[in-house]
């Protein structure tokens, strides 16, 4: 007997579980969950036994397992989260095999390490494996794997590659050797559109159910940063039924849209749904309604609100994976993705670590057209929240990036979109930055981050039911817009100096209720006075002097400096009815 095996050395598969929202549950529910509870841990007992496994260690909601082969821990996590479904509680399972060592009773080792942190990246009711079980495994366990890339696991030196694990089923058996065909994900976020059922009962709309669905594929085509499908390959699965999870690992791709389209007598009914195919989760789901007189006007209606809609769900999703990732382990993408989750924060710490991320992502890739544009929006933010220290260095700043994002992305929208906001609001050349807006919406008509800024840029141009009709695209095409609290004060705004001091009050009041702030406040006081809403404006104006003690009509331009005089004196003359003083 070697020296190691007298000192416990062994190689194992080791199988750590967790159980997902214990603490939670026990605060609503301590008797129900303390019964899930122990029937997880009866049926997680049970199946190491039938697997011939060990128990080494357990704490709390949590088991560590030994396992002889790779092989027995695998079938057993797949046998355990089948039996443990959906119920109360669900499961993590991490697995990995390596060196163990026992000491005192209990299991030591980096293998059991990387286990544990295995188990904190998996979904619940997921497992999780590394590329050494995955190895050991493969075409010896019905399963399918999907590969989550490298990681870098906390307290593991060197990054790892991991795999998710669901198992196969009974229809995927007879197609052999799929888990070794799987399409690896893109560097980028990916989709693929699947073909729209026709539920029409005489089955007549089908060349409408299919124009949707290419439309839809067209447009999300023009967006760069996404990986679209082709239509030829999405389109292979028209008239099956399809596991959309299996779709995903066949085509490579992380989400995918799946509709239908229904007519009864001169009505149609067109429904959407987002999928995120590793999980099966749904991220966003839709339905539109219209008259089969102007069907193709109709066509272009749902194509521009499901792409609207389902590309900020998309980036979010995706901004939610980065956040998620050790920040030894980024590539640009990561990075620029990151940086949006720091603009979507709008605090002066977040604006200033998105700067250095987008920073970051042009260090990795000098020809990243979009990092330049948001970097430039990032002065846009520090301008309208007065964090700027240095106004002529931000100006300088702003001006570099944007016109290098336009230099690089003259087919990027979202490169020129950003671009021109940054020239228009931060460098004041709003001919300039109106007509790179202008040029993104003939590029992705699509993008309403787009539209929100056009409307802006409207407003300064002195062109406010413009301004109106721009914002109110943009709110149409993506109705659940993390950046939504920038909208309605345009709205708001816009209204005002068209004269409509009641829709102007109205907006501006829901700005104030989803995100209270100075901007909106003035619009509440100079729309209300104009109107005579007298409780109104009093109330607007305590909310002015909380913001800003001490603005004043001298000091107002700091605050409102996107208007021309004229408009600018009409918000002077409501303020001071307001009671702002001089």
């Amino acid at each position: 007997m070697g020296q190691d095996e007298k000192l416990g050395h062994r190689l194992a598969a080791i199988m750590a579980t967790d159980v997902v929202g214990y603490s939670q549950s026990m605060q609503s529910d301590e008797a129900g969950t303390l019964a899930a509870l122990s029937a997880i841990r009866k049926v997680t007992e049970d199946e190491i036994k039938q697997h011939r496994g060990r128990i080494a260690n357990t704490a709390g909601d949590s088991v560590l397992a030994e396992f002889r082969s790779a092989v027995d821990a695998v079938n057993c996590a797949i046998a355990l989260q089948q039996r443990i479904g959906q119920d109360k509680l669900q499961v993590r399972v991490g697995i990995h095999t390596g060196d163990i060592v026992r000491k005192g009773g209990e299991l030591h080792g980096t293998a059991i390490n990387i286990a544990a942190r295995l188990e904190g990246v998996a979904q619940p009711g997921g497992i999780v494996i590394s590329a050494a079980v995955r190895d050991d495994v493969l075409g010896k366990v019905t399963a399918i794997f999907t590969d989550l890339g490298q990681m870098l696991l906390k307290n593991i030196a060197e990054p790892i590659r991991v795999y998710s694990l669901s198992p196969t089923t009974t229809s995927d058996r007879g197609l052999g050797s799929r888990a070794e065909k799987i399409l690896p994900l893109p560097d980028k976020p990916s989709i693929a559109v699947l073909p729209f059922d026709d539920l029409s009962a005489n089955r007549d709309q089908e060349y409408f159910a299919d124009g949707v669905a290419e439309e839809i594929i067209t447009a999300l085509s023009r967006m760069r940063w996404l990986f679209v499908i082709a239509r030829n390959s999405s389109f292979a699965y028209k008239g099956r039924a399809v596991d959309v999870k299996q779709v995903g690992r066949e085509l490579g791709v992380r989400y995918i849209l799946e509709g239908s389209v229904r007519k009864a007598g001169n009505r149609l009914r067109i429904s959407g749904q987002l999928i995120d195919t590793p999980t099966g989760a749904h991220l966003w789901a839709d339905r539109f309604d219209g008259g089969i007189e102007d069907i193709f006007s109709l066509q272009d209606q749902v194509t521009a609100s499901v792409v609207g809609a389902i590309a900020p769900k998309i980036e979010q999703a995706e901004i939610d994976r980065a956040t998620r990732k050790p920040t030894e382990n980024l590539d640009a993408y990561d990075y620029y993705l990151r940086g949006l989750a720091g603009v979507y924060r709008f605090t002066k710490e977040d604006n200033e670590e998105a700067l250095s991320h987008f920073r970051r992502a042009i260090e990795l890739d000098p020809n990243f057209a979009a990092a330049y544009g948001m970097a430039a929006r990032c002065y846009v933010q520090r301008k309208a929240a007065h964090w700027t220290t240095d106004l002529d260095r931000d100006i300088a700043e702003t001006t570099l990036l944007a016109r290098r994002a336009v230099d690089l992305g003259r087919d990027d929208a979202v490169a020129l979109c950003t671009a021109g906001f940054a020239l228009a609001d931060v460098v004041n050349e709003l001919d300039d930055g109106d007509a790179l807006i202008d040029l993104a919406l003939a590029l992705n008509p699509n993008l309403a981050m787009a539209w929100t800024f056009s409307g802006w840029v409207k407003i300064s141009l002195g062109k406010p039911n413009l301004a109106i009709e721009r914002l109110a695209h943009a709110m149409r095409l993506s109705p659940y817009d993390p950046y939504y609290f920038s909208t309605r004060p345009g709205m708001a705004s816009a209204h005002l100096a068209a004269g409509h001091y009641d829709e102007a009050l109205s907006w501006a009041e829901m700005s104030i209720r989803e995100k209270p702030n100075l901007l909106a406040a003035c619009i509440a006081a100079a729309s209300a006075a104009f109107a005579g809403r007298i409780e109104a404006m009093h109330k607007a104006m305590v909310l002015v002097r909380q913001n800003d003690p001490q603005l004043r009509l001298s000091n107002l331009k700091e605050v409102i400096s996107y208007l021309q005089p004229a408009e600018f004196a009409r918000w002077q003359e409501g303020l001071r009815l307001a009671g702002l003083p001089e």
